[in-house]
């Protein structure tokens, strides 16, 4: 246990001075801090000079909201509990391996970083994101899991900072699921991870971005803003009542596993989930809700 308390300590002074260096430091070009800043201002501008809904608010609905949540979300989560909490599991489960006489090292099939970059790179990106697709869908299907996952669906005006609009669960979910299969190929280095994040971050805020854009023949291999929105939307199919287009980066899976749907130009569809008008407007009933109310299938 004592070992335990002391990767928690570490990881919040750890973090803290990591927090603080990122914020006060202009000197290297992998700073999340001012990456995501530099990313969000550049998504917004684009919404302004072409905005797919023109009536729709530059400062719309929830927008103070949602930038609130993306920094929260980006940073301050991990400060109170995300990188103290992942250190931890990780070590139990390294102990948990150790008292059969295993460790994560012995099921790791190759390491990345032996392997030219560009490849080592492409392999990360894919099997990141289709664990997070797999991860998405489970957000949808499983009762508990969908009642966390309503915050982000809460979104009534789709604009960049959206994508960041998520509870803190979600996280937590999303790096368990992934954290084995990223250390069965292992050997990444921080500016790899970096650079992938960047770009997912990048394509993320685009796809919920105030645009009309589909990138032509590269929707079939890239989410975007006119496939997205009809993830968000309130009225869903009959065949796919759990969902429609569950790719966060990469929207091939869709295809691939015939989740994909846009009917149509989705501009003016209403969005969110049966239900939706007693859902909490304010963060920390939003952040409360799931621990308040019971999951349940939504019909």
């Amino acid at each position: 246990m004592e070992k335990y308390l002391e990767i928690i300590k570490n990881a919040y002074t750890g973090y803290w001075n990591y927090l603080i260096k990122e914020i006060t430091s202009f000197s290297y070009w992998d700073n999340y801090f001012y990456g995501l800043i530099i990313i969000s201002l550049a998504v917004w501008i684009l919404e302004i000079l072409f905005p797919w809904r023109k009536n729709q608010a530059l400062f719309r609905k929830d927008f103070w909201l949602d930038t609130f949540y993306m920094f929260f979300n980006f940073f301050l989560l991990n400060l109170i509990v995300f990188i103290a909490l992942s250190n931890t599991v990780a070590e139990i489960f390294n102990d948990i391996l150790g008292l059969v006489g295993l460790s994560l090292s012995s099921f790791q099939l190759f390491e990345v970083n032996k392997l030219p970059k560009p490849l080592g790179l492409f392999i990360f990106f894919i099997v990141a994101d289709f664990v997070q697709w797999n991860t998405h869908r489970l957000l949808h299907r499983v009762p508990f899991l969908w009642n966390f996952h309503k915050v982000h669906h809460s979104v009534k005006e789709m604009g960049f900072a959206a994508h960041l609009r998520y509870h803190w669960m979600e996280p937590v979910v999303y790096k368990s699921i992934l954290y084995i299969p990223l250390a069965i190929i292992g050997g990444f280095e921080a500016q790899d991870v970096a650079l992938v994040h960047f770009f997912n971050i990048t394509i993320g805020h685009l796809n919920h971005a105030n645009l009309g854009w589909d990138y032509g023949k590269l929707k079939y291999i890239f989410n975007n803003p006119k496939m997205h929105i009809w993830h968000h939307a309130k009225k869903l199919p009959k065949h796919a009542r759990f969902g429609v287009n569950y790719g966060l980066t990469l929207s091939i899976w869709d295809y691939l596993f015939k989740t994909n749907y846009v009917p149509e130009d989705g501009r003016d569809i209403e969005l969110g989930f049966s239900g939706d008008e007693t859902f909490p407007k304010d963060f920390v009933n939003q952040e409360l809700y799931p621990l308040k109310f019971k999951p349940k299938n939504e019909d």
